[in-house]
Order: structure tokens, then C-alpha cells, then sequence
């Protein structure tokens, strides 16, 4: 059994993925609607960046939180997570 990973930060996190979930709806309606591609594409863009800045909010978290660097797997922990910002 695995235990509930949780961090301070994961509600705030959560809204923002919500957010970033709900102009995602908006850019799909757009797009159904017509819409000009220059909005679409500019709504996009901030889809994007909500859930990049989501991504490394949790990647810093994790790094500041639960790994201290005095375990030998640590290093390797961080290098596989920063992989990804």
C-alpha cells in the first residue's frame, strides 16, 4: 500500500491546473465557435505557460521538500525530475 503523497503547496497547485483547465475549455469553444486563429493561438499560449509555471512550482516543491541531497539516490532524483522543467 502506498502512502498519500502531499505537499503544502498541492491545493494551490490544483487551482491553478483547474484554471488552466477551464481556458483550455475556452480555447476548444473558441475553435467550435470560429473564432480568429491569432485569439486562439494567443489563448493557447496561456494555457501553456498556467500549466509550465503549474510543472515547475511542483518541481521546485519537491526538489525544497523531500530531497535533502544527503542520500545517494538523491542526486539521481533530482537529475530524472529536472529533466523535466
Amino acid at each position: 500500500m502506498t502512502h498519500r503523497h502531499q505537499h503544502a503547496n498541492h491545493p494551490a497547485l490544483i487551482t491553478r491546473l483547474k484554471r488552466a483547465d477551464g481556458h483550455l475549455r475556452s480555447v476548444i469553444e473558441m475553435i467550435e465557435e470560429g473564432k480568429p486563429c491569432a485569439d486562439v493561438a494567443q489563448q493557447l499560449h496561456a494555457v501553456e505557460n498556467a500549466v509550465r509555471n503549474a510543472k515547475r512550482a511542483l518541481i521546485y516543491d519537491h526538489m525544497d521538500h523531500c530531497l535533502d541531497g544527503e542520500h545517494p539516490t538523491d542526486l539521481d532524483e533530482i537529475k530524472a525530475i529536472a529533466r523535466h522543467l
